[in-house]
């Protein structure tokens, strides 16, 4: 059975901003906080420590709404049946992670420009991740921003569930929703800061109101 997502509000855990508090306790906040999607990131991390980091998520994850993403590790993403997998332009491509992951888990690309809207195959795709909307820390070597009527002409184009991503926070809810988006990705917006669930809870209270 395919498994159903909601874009809404989608987690992307950075280690370092998480900081000493870490990904754990940060997955565990923003789920009860609201969050509908958690990305497991680990950029320099080995397999088997993403392996490692992503059992733990699953517990938390186990039994909610809550969706847990792999970004870029099939391998890992398999040996902790997370719920589907996250790649970019440089990566695996849609199709062999797809056939990997077989037919019922979740696939996600990252769409970084309007050419690459009207070129890409959705067909392995379930959603995309939209962007970047602004310049943002989290992702050095990101593609130029596009802005928001940028985002809105690639949602447009590309035809599938859409999350936008970017440079994010909650002040930018309302015209990521506006602009035709299926969620908004954040990280610094909750990662790292004072009270996680109280962030997400108020991203979360925020999208309830200006979704579509």
């Amino acid at each position: 059975m395919k498994n159903t997502f909601d874009l809404s509000l989608y987690l992307v855990l950075d280690p370092g901003l998480c900081g000493a508090y870490g990904m754990v306790e940060t997955t565990r906040d923003a789920v009860a906080g609201g969050a509908t999607m958690i990305q497991l990131r680990m950029k320099d991390a080995s397999s088997q420590e993403r392996t490692e980091v992503g059992r733990a998520l699953k517990q938390i994850t186990d039994g909610t709404d809550t969706k847990l993403i792999i970004n870029d590790d099939v391998e890992a993403a398999l040996a902790i049946d997370a719920d589907g997998v996250h790649v970019g332009q440089a990566d695996d491509g849609p199709a062999l992670v797809r056939d990997m992951l077989g037919p019922d888990k979740i696939v996600g690309l990252s769409i970084d420009g309007l050419e690459i809207a009207r070129n890409f195959d959705p067909t392995p795709v379930d959603y995309i991740g939209a962007g970047p909307v602004f310049a943002t820390a989290t992702k050095p070597n990101h593609a130029p921003p596009v802005g928001f009527e940028g985002l809105a002409e690639m949602i447009r184009i590309a035809g599938l569930p859409a999350v936008a991503i970017g440079g994010l926070n909650a002040g930018h809810v309302e015209a990521t929703f506006a602009a035709g988006a299926d969620g908004i990705a954040v990280v610094s917006a909750i990662c790292g800061q004072p009270n996680p669930k109280e962030a997400t809870s108020t991203l979360f209270q925020a999208i309830q109101k200006f979704k579509r």
